[in-house]
């Protein structure tokens, strides 16, 4: 009888180990989830700030071209050239 028991004791320890272990499992697969999409957001923002990065790269290295600076005066200060007339449409 007490053989019995001891291996109806070693059963249930297996089990409980097992159950642990597959708790522990489930539980680590799901933080791995949410660090691969915290990756991804993070890769993401890191592009986006790349992009940004080169444009104002560009945006430096051409700021002294002449055509940069007549569309800046053009666009953003409303500058023309001597002899120019502007036409606004006033139909919207």
């Amino acid at each position: 009888m007490k053989l019995k028991r001891a291996s109806l004791i070693t059963k249930i320890i297996i089990v409980v180990v097992i159950v642990y272990a597959g708790i522990n499992l489930v539980s680590l697969k799901l933080q791995v989830t949410e660090a691969q999409e915290k990756r991804d957001a993070l890769q993401t923002e890191v592009d986006d700030v790349m992009q940004t990065n080169t444009e104002l790269q560009y945006a430096i290295d051409h700021s002294t071209d002449e055509e940069t600076i007549e569309d800046i005066a053009r666009g953003k200060l409303g500058l023309v050239k001597p002899g120019e007339k502007i036409f606004y449409d006033t139909s919207n």
